[in-house]
């Protein structure tokens, strides 16, 4: 075995290591340019500062200074979040509401932004997605089909009353005729 390439990786890991500690103009610096090239959550910036070992006064006064700049905003990160998650990833409303949660933001701050996209936006997107899905979708029968499309929309987060009106726009039909 090479023992050159073993002490490298092994310095190179330590440098890492001592340089996780960061002192507090410097995690400012850091946190301002992460936060700058992308909306980011007090949540993931948080976490982003306790992996870097700083105390917690420090990192009140960083995200005081972050929120005071305008750098962080959380109401901004759902709006942004909301937008990207229902227009590039075609999730539905309870999947969105599900990873905000996740996220720490909390309701008082995801539902007015929520409320601001229709319900005819996700119908549109679902109609979308379900359009597409429909022609790799194999089944015996259209009740089969249905299912899949059923069970495919409602991992992506969509309301099971509007999945149910979309799929029969599709297929035509009535999908509760089925349910004995």
């Amino acid at each position: 075995m090479d023992m050159s390439n073993h002490s490298k990786s092994d310095s190179a890991s330590a440098g890492r290591q001592g340089a996780a500690k960061l002192s507090e103009p410097q995690a400012l610096n850091r946190v301002a340019a992460y936060c700058s090239r992308a909306e980011r959550s007090e949540f993931a910036v948080r976490k982003k500062l306790m992996a870097w070992e700083l105390s917690g006064e420090a990192i009140k006064r960083i995200i005081d200074r972050l929120k005071k700049e305008k750098y962080l905003d959380d109401t901004r990160f759902a709006r942004s979040f909301i937008n990207d998650k229902l227009n590039f990833n075609k999730w539905g409303r309870t999947k969105i509401v599900y990873e905000l949660r996740k996220r720490n933001i909390p309701e008082s701050v995801y539902r007015p932004v929520l409320e601001e996209f229709s319900g005819e936006d996700f119908e549109k997107q679902l109609m979308h997605i379900l359009s597409v899905k429909i022609k790799s979708v194999k089944g015996k029968n259209d009740y089969d089909k249905k299912t899949k499309l059923i069970r495919f929309a409602s991992g992506r987060g969509f309301a099971m009353d509007l999945t149910v009106k979309c799929v029969n726009k599709l297929m035509g039909g009535d999908y509760e005729e089925y349910i004995p």
